[in-house]
């Protein structure tokens, strides 16, 4: 009895922690997060149109015409080159470039700063400066001019080049984020193991492939499945880049064809299963992505 009666301020106190450490962030999460899907959820099952009068309940109907839209497929193409850009090139150079910065030094800390410059600088500033330089007449087709080349690409301009010069871009701009998440993992090897390598025989291939390479798999991960849900989303850089040209959606992402048919054609309930589509696809991957990638992570 005396028990039962003294874990009951023991209960009330769990209760009240949970309330006040845990509730205000589960009301933003409710309310910013939960709720607008849910909200999506319902419309993408209308043909909702804030024009229009009347809003019919359509079932999976914008469901089955987006499996054979032309315009979303083209997006979803669109999008999964461009992901398949932003993943590669930042992770690949952001290893290489974090393990050229992995000294101790007032030369090297600076260039750090250098290089995660980009990722703090506005989507629409970097978008800006990167339309001037790449322009047709901008600074790099000048220089190319300049040392003979007679007929410069038209880097946004050519759709041969445009989606190439647009992953580019986000490319730049996340390298930073990618070395600062290498570096970390770099920094947390211990140094023992790797002169132990050394002392058996192990040059510093193998000492990479054999040691480094496994216990940055953590890195790995992180920066993988962040620059894939970065890319789905990308919809700023290709507003102002190429406004989705040229020509007819080369460079269209499904995040820019949402915001397009949402608020541009007026289709919010069409719009809405674009978006939700998109969810899936983004936890889709990225719980694929998080699978393969977490097996091969290994604990010191």
């Amino acid at each position: 009895m005396r028990s039962s009666v003294s874990r009951r301020p023991m209960i009330g106190r769990r209760v009240w922690h949970f309330v006040s450490f845990g509730g205000p962030g589960t009301a933003v999460y409710l309310c910013f997060v939960l709720a607008p899907i849910l909200i999506s959820l319902g419309y993408s099952l209308t043909n909702y149109n804030p024009f229009r009068d009347e809003t019919h309940f359509v079932g999976l109907d914008n469901y089955r015409v987006l499996l054979t839209d032309e315009e979303f497929l083209t997006s979803l193409r669109v999008t999964g080159i461009l992901t398949a850009i932003v993943v590669i090139v930042p992770n690949v150079a952001g290893l290489a470039i974090a393990a050229l910065l992995d000294r101790q030094s007032w030369f090297f800390s600076s260039l750090r700063t250098v290089f995660f410059v980009p990722v703090v600088l506005s989507s629409v500033v970097v978008s800006v400066i990167w339309t001037r330089l790449l322009d047709n007449d901008g600074l790099i087709n000048q220089t190319l001019r300049a040392i003979g080349v007679d007929e410069p690409p038209g880097w946004l301009s050519d759709p041969d080049y445009a989606l190439y010069s647009l992953g580019g871009i986000l490319s730049w701009q996340m390298l930073g984020f990618c070395v600062v998440i290498y570096l970390a993992g770099l920094q947390h090897i211990p140094q023992e193991l790797l002169e132990a390598a050394a002392i058996d025989g192990a040059g510093p291939v193998r000492r990479f492939w054999r040691i480094t390479w496994p216990l940055l798999a953590p890195a790995l991960t992180i920066n993988t499945v962040i620059l894939l849900i970065s890319a789905f989303k990308v919809f700023d850089h290709v507003q102002i880049i190429t406004r989705g040209g040229p020509g007819s959606g080369t460079t269209a992402t499904i995040a820019y064809n949402v915001l397009q048919t949402g608020f541009v054609a007026n289709r919010q309930g069409f719009a809405s299963a674009m978006a939700i589509l998109m969810l899936v696809i983004i936890a889709a991957l990225s719980g694929v992505a998080l699978r393969l990638l977490q097996r091969r992570e290994v604990d010191l």
